[in-house]
């Protein structure tokens, strides 16, 4: 089975920096799998900043939907996928089955030579929201989390740019 690393945590909390250190420390060159849509200025901003600290020993595959497909595609060198839960916000809002998307995702994992590095956001940690689509999307992203998690070979929790081992 392939190196399955998850880091977790809050939004800021650091967890994109540390995935990257983590992913490059596996090899290079290595795959940046990026799953965020530019749908405004202000995420197009946050997307020219990621890109803007990785140097050339990236290679980035934009894929908002189809993470198997591209896991399997650039399974030579190491993998980093930043984000799961804006992966999980595309199906949502695309009115896509998350749930079998997810599983299909998890059930992949073993299959996988190269190592990958999972970004996510914690987002059950704070209050219940006032909608539907949003007690939605919490519920859903803690179980994609729990399920990544479980066939993780190491989790950790990033907290005000701190790592912490949680598995």
């Amino acid at each position: 089975m392939a190196r399955i690393l998850l880091v977790t945590g809050g939004a800021r909390s650091g967890k994109s920096t540390y995935a990257e250190a983590r992913t490059l420390e596996l090899g290079t060159p290595a795959h940046y799998i990026a799953t965020a849509q530019a749908w405004d200025d202000e995420m197009e901003a946050r997307i020219a900043a990621h890109q803007a600290r990785r140097g050339p020993e990236w290679v980035t595959h934009a894929e908002p939907l189809d993470l198997v497909k591209v896991l399997r595609e650039t399974d030579t060198a190491p993998r980093l996928v930043d984000c799961l839960t804006l992966w999980l916000t595309n199906l949502m809002l695309g009115e896509k089955d998350w749930e079998t998307a997810a599983k299909a995702l998890v059930a992949t994992l073993p299959d996988l030579a190269s190592p990958v590095v999972f970004v996510t956001n914690e987002v059950g940690l704070g209050i219940v929201p006032d909608n539907r689509l949003a007690r939605d999307f919490r519920d859903a992203a803690g179980y994609l989390n729990q399920w990544v998690a479980a066939a993780a070979d190491e989790v950790i929790l990033t907290v005000a740019g701190l790592p912490m081992k949680v598995k």
